[in-house]
């Protein structure tokens, strides 16, 4: 067996939680995994203006994790300045990135318009990117060059979600991606890395515990009865992809089999009524409960009294609906899309509540509400802070410390390498020590620009 060596260089997502971008040096080819937007107060940062720190054209190939922007919202750019290799992702990836880039599209130039700035790509762009992409099935084995054998296996983080194993003379990287909170309402469980030797794994609640998964959907529904009885607004911003379709399942069955009076719930969300399109039609990447309750009638994301509002004229007409409600709109993290006009128009109320559903990165503007900041600034105007604030960690879509660690345990007798990213700081350190401690492993949280050489 011939003795290879390569290196892997973390060319993002060290340091946060956004912004993936490994590069694999394989000697004689250069694979990347994940390219990703930064994401903050804005996406008119230097890391997402920059170059790249790499030669675009000498990249071979780019294989996707998932469909997250912070995962893919830099891909459009990189074919913009030069990559012309070939792309690789399961199907579902691929559908739900052509409705990301195109939400995108829309957004990205409005804010290049702010800052003075071109827009980081343009439609053009995102075409030329899906006509180099080519897709791939769980579990099936396709080649690269340089010997190598690439397989997606399900991560359960959220719909076409892998994780990318590398394989070349017996030895095995895994990637992770993003880790799904298995076991998921809709999702099949993350699958095991088992025999894996070298790991390049996310760390976002790599510090913290997530609240019990059975109080969660009782925690969801007593911010609704609240609301009602208050008869006030319940805003929810949500992640468009995986967590607002969680939401209305849960919604769904705390209406169908708890006997919840269904309340006016106004899904606020083009991108997100698009994504609900899609999981429909990949819904054999369900997990077995789901599949049968779609086999038994149900269609798992629409109940009585909700309302889906794509057009303009029809996220305004929301304001006049009377209260009590639910406004359920992107984006998560309030950095854009029309959650901001309704925070703009109900924060300074106090009947109305905020309900946090997902991670809030550092100088987001729902970082900052959920933080406790008295009055905030959105898009031009300073906005009281009257609403009651509270969140829901147990919707998380990513594995909290614990599941990291069982995840991690499972390649324990194999594994020579952990290499820890997609945290903050203390995230990405605290899970280290903690897998070092507990396992025994070999792990280490690489700082941004650094290059191991490993023996693959």
């Amino acid at each position: 067996m011939s003795m290879h060596t390569s290196t892997i260089s973390f060319r993002g997502g060290t340091g946060s939680v956004t912004g993936a971008n490994f590069l694999l040096d394989t000697g004689t080819d250069k694979i990347l995994v994940d390219c990703g937007l930064t994401q903050g107060e804005n996406f008119c940062s230097e890391e997402n203006y920059g170059e790249f720190t790499y030669v675009p054209s000498e990249v071979r190939t780019l294989l996707v994790t998932h469909a997250h922007m912070d995962h893919i919202g830099r891909i459009p750019q990189l074919v913009r300045r030069g990559f012309t290799g070939e792309i690789y992702s399961t199907e579902a990836t691929k559908d739900l990135a052509r409705a990301m880039f195109k939400d995108a599209v829309g957004i990205l130039a409005g804010e290049a318009r702010l800052c003075h700035k071109e827009p980081l790509y343009e439609a053009e762009d995102v075409e030329q990117a899906l006509t180099l992409w080519k897709t791939h099935e769980y579990g099936e084995v396709f080649s690269l060059a340089d010997d190598v054998q690439c397989t997606f296996k399900d991560a359960g983080h959220i719909l076409g979600s892998s994780l990318v194993f590398l394989e070349r003379a017996g030895k095995r990287i895994v990637f992770s991606g993003d880790l799904g909170n298995s076991p998921d309402v809709l999702l099949k469980d993350t699958e095991s890395i088992e025999g894996a030797h070298y790991l390049v794994m996310e760390s976002v609640y790599g510090d913290r515990a997530h609240e019990g998964r059975d109080m969660r959907r009782q925690v969801l529904r007593a911010a609704i009865e609240d609301s009602r009885q208050k008869g006030g607004v319940l805003l929810i911003p949500s992640f468009s992809l995986q967590r607002t379709q969680v939401l209305l399942s849960e919604i769904n069955a705390l209406i169908e089999d708890e006997g919840m009076q269904p309340i006016p719930i106004f899904l606020d969300s083009p991108l997100a009524i698009e994504v609900l399109d899609i999981y429909r039609r990949h819904s054999d990447l369900f997990n077995d409960e789901a599949r049968a309750r779609i086999a038994g009638g149900d269609d798992l994301f629409d109940f009585p009294k909700l309302k889906l509002t794509c057009a303009p004229e029809d996220s305004a007409s929301i304001e006049s609906a009377p209260n009590p409600k639910v406004v359920i709109a992107g984006s998560g993290m309030s950095h854009g899309g029309r959650i901001r006009s309704h925070e703009r128009r109900y924060l300074g109320d106090k009947s109305a509540t905020v309900l946090f559903v997902g991670y809030q990165t550092v100088g987001s503007l729902g970082r900052r509400i959920k933080d406790g900041a008295e009055k905030v600034k959105i898009d031009g105007d300073w906005v009281k802070v009257r609403a009651r604030v509270s969140e829901l960690s147990g919707y998380s879509a990513h594995k909290d410390r614990d599941a990291l660690i069982s995840f991690v345990e499972t390649a324990q007798a194999t594994l020579k390498k952990v290499f820890v990213v997609m945290g903050e700081p203390k995230a990405a350190l605290f899970l280290t020590q903690r897998l070092r401690d507990f396992l025994g492993v070999d792990a280490t949280a690489p700082a941004k620009e650094n290059s191991v050489t490993i023996d693959w």
